[in-house]
């Protein structure tokens, strides 16, 4: 049982965090890959999907969309929180 619950959470963790940002951030095509700058972006990514995931937003992709429109909303996003 113990063993389901670890497996499920794996599985959470990486539905909700790592598939969005291979799909929605196309993190697999990136071209930064020397020094720290990789591990650096993905905890921007990562770091952008918690920020809109605390604002109460599911759909991730029509979230960056939308702030993308304009360049004072994601300035705005975080005092939302």
């Amino acid at each position: 049982m113990q063993i389901a619950a670890w497996v499920q959470g794996h599985w959470g963790i990486e539905n909700k965090l790592h598939w969005v940002r291979d799909v929605v951030f196309d993190e697999d095509r990136s071209s930064v890959r020397s020094g720290n700058a990789p591990r650096v972006m993905a905890t921007l990514r990562s770091t952008a999907i918690s920020i809109l995931r605390l604002a109460g937003t599911n759909d991730i992709a029509h979230a960056t969309r939308h702030h993308a429109r304009n360049p004072a909303r994601p300035v705005q996003l975080p005092l939302t929180c």
